[in-house]
């Protein structure tokens, strides 16, 4: 036994009902999206961030089908960023395959991006969980922010280390997912103690990151 399927094992149920609602979140009429999401679903990863929110529900007020959603919404969240990275980056190469912008070229893969991010979006709004909305706006601006603000300081190559910093503190996707999780579940389920540690973490992210 692996060492992921020894941590999914107390979830391996919700995270095998998880794959049907996430297939389901990504059907489209369009044949050719289809195809493209059908590409991304069989070269999935490890899909922790669903892990993290089941596994913080757990500790709250349990599974439900909200947190479902809201597991949903993370990983079609964190699809669309790495859509969006390969296509910024001229990256041709994802998880050991050829990435969206490699097979179907820059136009449609910014597109499917759009497409995976207005589903999650739409996912949230459909249910009235406006809550995680804000918190996924918050996420997709300081990864987009950071994105930006390295862009720029590689040009003219004048970062100072407060700025460089801050590009991680923005850019890092395990810290916004991470994050993203723990706010979802503790809101859902109001846990106090559950939002002071999210910010806490949020506070003092760079203590808990390999890159301290």
């Amino acid at each position: 036994m692996s060492k992921l399927t020894e941590i999914q094992r107390p979830i391996i149920h919700e995270l095998e009902a998880f794959e049907k609602k996430f297939k389901a979140s990504m059907k489209s009429s369009v044949p050719l999206l289809d195809r493209i999401t059908q590409y991304l679903i069989k070269r999935k990863g490890k899909q922790m961030r669903p892990m993290f929110v089941f596994f913080s529900a757990g500790i709250c007020n349990g599974i439900n089908e909200s947190t479902y959603r809201g597991a949903a919404l993370v990983e079609l969240l964190h699809t669309a960023s790495l859509v969006h990275d390969d296509v910024v980056d001229n990256s041709y190469e994802r998880r050991g395959f050829f990435s969206i912008n490699a097979l179907w070229k820059n136009k449609i893969a910014v597109l499917v991006g759009d497409f995976l991010l207005s589903r999650g979006l739409l996912l949230s709004v459909k249910h009235q969980d406006y809550h995680l909305l804000k918190i996924v706006s918050e996420a997709v601006d300081q990864m987009s922010e950071g994105e930006l603000l390295q862009i720029e300081k590689a040009r003219k190559l004048d970062i100072e280390e407060s700025i460089y910093f801050e590009v991680i503190r923005k850019k890092n996707s395990i810290v916004n997912c991470f994050l993203l999780c723990l706010w979802i579940c503790f809101i859902q389920c109001g846990s106090r103690d559950g939002r002071e540690i999210a910010s806490i973490w949020r506070e003092n992210w760079y203590c808990f990151s390999d890159k301290g």
